[in-house]
């Protein structure tokens, strides 16, 4: 016997159809007329939205298309800990810094804070590259580290950053940086940024890794060259952190390695300080010559983000004001 679709009816069903469920593949029936018009406001809710463009006028410079609508912003958990942005957007502790270039120096707890909530940032981006495959939503993998987060007891620094509606920025293909996790669903042939910072005991984490999706990501020469050479750049740099260190000078060896594999270094986003601030000083751009100010010094923590494409180094926005792609 088959039970009414209808809410809390227990009858046997007629053969009465949702006629939006039939259009969708999906099989409900209902006993009669008047049990499928009471269960009406509770049983569209099923229905699958209807995923569109919401900006059909943009002239997008790649193949890759916002896919809305977006699922409303999760709730944290009380008892978590959260940034002084978590409920305005607004993040005035960095704000009250205004122009200054002094660099935060850790004391050593302060320093085994950053070394745990880097751990846990690390577990969360495990989880979430391990979901990377072909016919699976960008949100999907939000929403998995939301749930992380949750389970860890951590805050998810992106969240409500300047009015950033998810849990972790994930960049596709053309998109260069802060890409907003939607319903799009990724293809074979896909690369994939997925940028993890979370937030505990007053100090926050941010880190980063670009994964293959599927096979023919990783047969392709340009995508291997593109993401390979980013990932040496990364390690070039990090392997010349020294006391005496220039800040400026990490973006010779990025854009050295950068320009002998082809390829250009985005000069719009730079690596930032991180500790009690999801964004501080210093200020470390990627690319040569720039004019970075400061010193590395013992007691620092910073990141280091190369973001290098195969065209331009040049970035365009699109109309959410957040997803920044290249534009060519």
């Amino acid at each position: 016997m088959t039970i009414c679709s209808g809410v809390g009816c227990e009858k046997e069903a007629g053969t009465l159809k949702c006629p939006t469920c039939l259009k969708h593949g999906i099989q409900s029936y209902f006993c009669d007329q008047e049990c499928f018009k009471k269960s009406w406001a509770a049983h569209k809710q099923l229905h699958p939205v209807a995923v569109h463009d919401p900006f059909p006028e943009h002239v997008y410079t790649g193949k890759l298309r916002a896919q809305y609508p977006l699922k409303p912003r999760r709730k944290v958990d009380d008892g978590i800990q959260k940034p002084d942005y978590a409920i305005d957007g607004i993040p005035y502790s960095e704000q009250r810094l205004g122009r200054t270039t002094a660099i935060k120096i850790l004391q050593p707890e302060e320093i085994e804070k950053m070394r745990t909530v880097n751990k846990l940032g690390r577990e969360v981006l495990d989880i979430a590259g391990a979901m990377v495959k072909p016919g699976i939503c960008t949100e999907d993998i939000d929403d998995a580290v939301f749930d992380a987060c949750m389970q860890r007891g951590i805050y998810p620094s992106p969240l409500n950053y300047y009015g950033f509606p998810k849990s972790v920025p994930i960049s596709v293909n053309e998109v260069v940086c802060h890409g907003i996790p939607d319903k799009r669903k990724l293809e074979d042939g896909d690369i994939v940024n997925i940028d993890i910072s979370v937030y505990k005991d007053g100090f926050h984490s941010d880190l980063n890794e670009t994964y293959y999706c599927g096979e023919k990501a990783k047969q392709d020469p340009d995508t291997v060259r593109l993401v390979e050479t980013t990932r040496e750049a990364l390690d070039l740099a990090i392997q010349a952190i020294k006391p005496g260190m220039l800040f400026r000078d990490f973006g010779d060896i990025i854009e050295k390695h950068a320009k002998k594999n082809g390829v250009s270094v985005v000069r719009s986003f730079v690596a930032h300080g991180v500790n009690d601030l999801f964004h501080g000083p210093p200020n470390i751009p990627h690319y040569a010559k720039n004019k970075a100010i400061g010193v590395c010094k013992p007691g620092m923590t910073f990141t280091l983000e190369p973001m290098l494409n195969l065209g331009s180094y040049r970035d365009q926005m699109w109309p959410d004001n957040w997803t920044a792609v290249t534009v060519s």
